[in-house]
C-alpha cells in the first residue's frame, strides 16, 4: 500500500533541525569510531546492479551494503556505539575520557560499575553489548518474545546479561526503562519517547556516517548535484531514516532526493504517523519476519525529521521481502551476489511490487531515469532464518560473490 505524505515539502534543512543532526557532529562520529576494532576499516561497499535495474525499469540501482559493516553484521553498530561513548562523556565530564580511547577500552578500570540497558529486536542490542565489552562497561538486554534463540546467543557473545520478557517491542522498551529507573541504570535505545531524546538523537547521528560515505563514492559522478533521484529507506521506529534523510536534507537541500520510507504492512507505524500526522502506532500485529522493522510506535523524535521530508509511505508484505532476499542472493552475470537479512531488504521489495503497480511508480516518478538508492542494513544475522528463507545458506552465496569478485 503506498501513500503519498501531503506534508512533504521541498525546503532548505531547517535550522531547528540542524541544531538536533548536523553534518558537522556525524563528521566527529566517525573520527571517534574510526580506531574501533568492530568496524571495518573502510566504507562499505556501494554496488551497482544494472540487471535488476533494467528489470525494474529504472536506469541504475545502487546498494549500499552494510552487511560488511562490522562482524556485528548490520549498520547498528554505527548507531549504538557512539551514542554510548556520548553518554558516557556527557555522564562523567570531570572524567576527561578521551572518545577514541574510550571506544579502545583504555578507560576499562574506571567503567565497570557503569551498566547500559536497551530493549532490542536483535541488531541494536548485539551492537550495544559488543560496544559495551570494548570499552568495558556493563550492558543489560531486554528481549521479547519474539527475538529468536539464535539472535540472542549473538547478543549474548559479547557478555550482556539477557533479560527475556512477554510480549512485543514496545513493551520491552517499557520494561527496559523501568529496569533503568529502579538500578540507577542508563538506558541506550535507538527510539525516543517522553523526556527521552538525547540518546536516540546521538544514535541517529551515527547513521548519517553512511551517507557521508556514500557521497564520497560517488563524488566523480557529481558533487554539486545529488546522484540519486530517489532513496528507499526502512522504516522500524523511524530512526535509520531520520538520520539518512537528514544529512541528504543538510547537503543538497531543495535538491535532495524523493525519499521512500517502507515499511512491514503489519508494522505500519509510519506510515500511520503520516496518514494522522503526528507520531502513531501500527494498526496490525507488529508481529513480522523482518524482524528490525517489527516496531509498533513511531519515535516522535525521528518524525520532526520525517513529517516534512519523506515523500512516499510504502508498506509491503513479509512475502515480498522474502523474494527479495532471494533476488539479490542470487545475482546475475552483470549484478554481484548479495546476502541480505530480512529487513535489509525492505527498499528492493518496495521496488519489486512497484514494477508490477505502474500507477504507484508513476505517482513517485519512477521511470527509465530513475537512479534508486537502497540500503542493505544487514547480513545473515540469524544465519538459520537466512537458510530457511532463501533455501542457500550465506556462506554459499558468499562464496559466489567472491568468484563472482574474482
Amino acid at each position: 500500500m503506498l501513500f503519498t505524505n501531503p506534508r512533504a515539502a521541498r525546503t532548505a534543512y531547517p535550522a531547528s533541525l540542524k541544531d538536533i543532526l548536523s553534518v558537522e557532529r556525524t563528521r566527529e562520529s566517525r573520527d571517534w569510531l574510526s580506531g574501533w576494532d568492530q568496524l571495518s576499516p573502510g566504507p562499505t561497499p556501494l554496488w551497482r546492479l544494472p540487471d535488476l535495474a533494467q528489470h525494474l525499469g529504472i536506469a541504475q540501482l545502487f546498494v549500499k551494503d552494510e552487511s560488511t559493516r562490522s562482524p556485528l553484521g548490520s549498520f547498528k553498530a554505527l548507531g549504538a556505539s557512539i551514542a554510548l561513548v556520548r553518554l558516557i562523556v556527557s555522564t562523567m565530564p570531570e572524567a576527561g575520557f578521551d572518545p577514541k580511547a574510550l571506544i579502545a577500552g583504555r578507560y576499562k578500570d574506571r567503567l565497570g560499575d557503569f551498566v547500559a540497558i536497551s530493549a532490542t529486536d536483535g541488531n541494536h542490542g548485539r551492537s550495544l553489548a559488543a560496544a559495551a565489552q570494548s570499552i568495558g562497561c556493563q550492558c543489560v538486554i531486554v528481549l521479547h518474545a519474539n527475538v529468536s534463540h539464535e539472535r540472542e546467543q549473538a547478543i549474548a557473545h559479547y557478555g550482556a546479561r539477557i533479560i527475556r520478557i512477554k510480549g512485543g517491542y514496545d513493551e520491552s522498551v517499557e520494561h527496559a526503562a523501568q529496569l533503568a529507573r529502579e538500578n540507577d541504570w542508563r538506558v541506550v535505545s535507538d527510539t525516543s519517547y517522553e523526556g527521552y531524546e538525547t540518546v536516540p538523537r546521538d544514535v541517529m547521528q551515527g547513521y548519517g556516517m553512511m551517507v557521508e560515505e556514500i557521497i564520497e563514492q560517488t563524488a566523480e559522478e557529481g558533487a554539486d548535484k545529488c546522484v540519486f533521484t530517489h532513496v528507499f529507506l526502512q522504516g522500524g521506529v523511524g530512526g535509520l531514516a531520520a538520520g539518512i534523510v537528514s544529512y541528504f536534507w543538510e547537503v543538497y537541500g531543495t535538491n535532495r532526493p524523493v525519499f521512500v520510507i517502507v515499511e512491514p504492512e503489519q508494522a505500519n507505524c509510519l506510515y500511520m504517523s503520516a496518514v494522522h500526522g503526528r507520531p502513531s502506532k501500527a494498526t496490525g500485529s507488529v508481529d513480522s519476519v523482518m524482524a528490525g522493522l517489527a516496531c509498533g510506535e513511531a519515535s516522535p523524535l525521528a518524525w520532526r525529521f520525517l513529517e516534512k521530508s519523506v515523500d512516499f509511505f510504502q508498506t509491503i508484505s513479509d512475502v515480498a521481502a522474502i523474494q527479495a532476499m532471494k533476488t539479490l542472493s542470487r545475482g546475475s552475470d552483470a549484478d554481484i551476489p548479495v546476502v541480505a537479512g530480512e529487513s535489509g531488504v525492505a527498499g528492493l521489495a518496495a521496488l519489486q511490487n512497484l514494477a508490477a503497480a505502474s500507477q504507484d511508480a508513476v505517482k513517485m516518478g519512477l521511470n527509465r531515469q530513475s537512479r534508486v538508492l537502497m540500503i542493505n542494513t544487514e547480513g545473515a544475522t540469524a544465519p538459520t532464518v537466512y537458510r530457511e528463507l532463501v533455501g542457500e545458506s550465506a556462506e554459499s552465496v558468499l562464496g559466489r560473490q567472491r568468484a563472482w569478485r574474482g
